[in-house]
């Protein structure tokens, strides 16, 4: 019989299997728009497996929408989901997920979704995934690489929740590994890596990291006027903190970075839904609270 275990030695998460794999699920899903006529429309839409895409029909004004869709109904160790989104010239499109996407308590291996987005001269896209919720003894490597050009324009967002706290859980020890790379115009203006790799909770408690923290959500604007948005966001930001959601926003050379705390996960995705409504108006329908 095949067996898979995680341990920790309370410094650093070990992974081993032994025997044969498990059988794990995988998907890989392309989407591709192009303006023709004034419009965007649709030009690639593959889908394999676990991944699925839908296209709703958007609101009048609204640019072109597709909603990613994980069929396996979550992700666990040695799953593999790959998303490739390309904008040709002039294009417009929002893509979202259906639903928060959950992470699975893992019998070994690390769960994986890596998106790539490329963006020609004067696209724009608004990249909206739900939240990720991490069960106890999780394990997601969790990358996103964006090539885009000089004057294109990029929103995305992307949030995690440790824990279900109407449930009571919590998630003391998991394996999350979380990378971005943007580049604008062939040169890398954006890198970040966030990395837990055993206790979680622990980690999470200190006042210098989490300060008891249960959900964090990291919001990137690559565009030309970037910072003109600046104030309006810190704005929104200091008006959250009633609602316990800590925040901050920094800018410069037109690229703006936001950052959000709570110790409520629900009080964090209200707060990061006025805020990315405030940006870019009403929400895909996908994401109603």
């Amino acid at each position: 019989m095949a067996m898979a275990t995680i341990t920790s030695d309370g410094a650093a998460y070990r992974w081993r299997e032994a025997g044969a794999q498990l059988e794990r699920a995988h998907g890989v899903a392309r989407l591709g728009f192009v303006r023709r006529d004034g419009e965007t429309v649709l030009r690639e839409c593959y889908q394999e497996a676990g991944l699925r895409i839908r296209l709703p029909r958007p609101a009048p004004g609204m640019p072109l929408e597709a909603v990613v869709i994980n069929t396996a109904g979550g992700l666990t160790g040695g799953d593999r989901f790959d998303l490739a989104v390309t904008l040709g010239e002039g294009a417009r499109a929002v893509v979202a997920s259906q639903a928060a996407e959950k992470v699975y308590r893992s019998a070994g291996g690390v769960g994986a979704f890596s998106t790539s987005i490329t963006l020609a001269a004067g696209a724009c896209l608004d990249w909206l995934p739900q939240e990720a919720i991490l069960f106890d003894g999780a394990a997601l490597d969790r990358r996103l690489a964006v090539d885009m050009a000089g004057d294109a324009s990029f929103l995305g967002v992307e949030s995690v929740v440790f824990g279900r706290l109407a449930r009571g859980e919590s998630v003391d020890t998991a394996f999350l590994f979380d990378r971005w790379r943007i580049r604008r115009a062939g040169r890398l203006v954006y890198a970040e890596g966030l990395k837990f790799d055993g206790a979680v909770a622990g980690r999470l408690a200190r006042r210098a990291a989490g300060a008891g923290a249960l959900a964090a959500a990291s919001l990137v604007i690559v565009s030309p006027d970037a910072e003109a948005r600046l104030e309006p966001v810190r704005e929104r930001l200091a008006g959250l903190a009633e609602a316990g959601v800590e925040g901050g926003a920094s800018a410069f050379e037109g690229l703006l970075s936001a950052r959000l705390l709570s110790a409520d996960p629900f009080a964090l995705r209200r707060g990061l839904v006025r805020l990315l409504e405030g940006l870019r108006g009403p929400l895909p329908r996908v994401w109603s609270c």
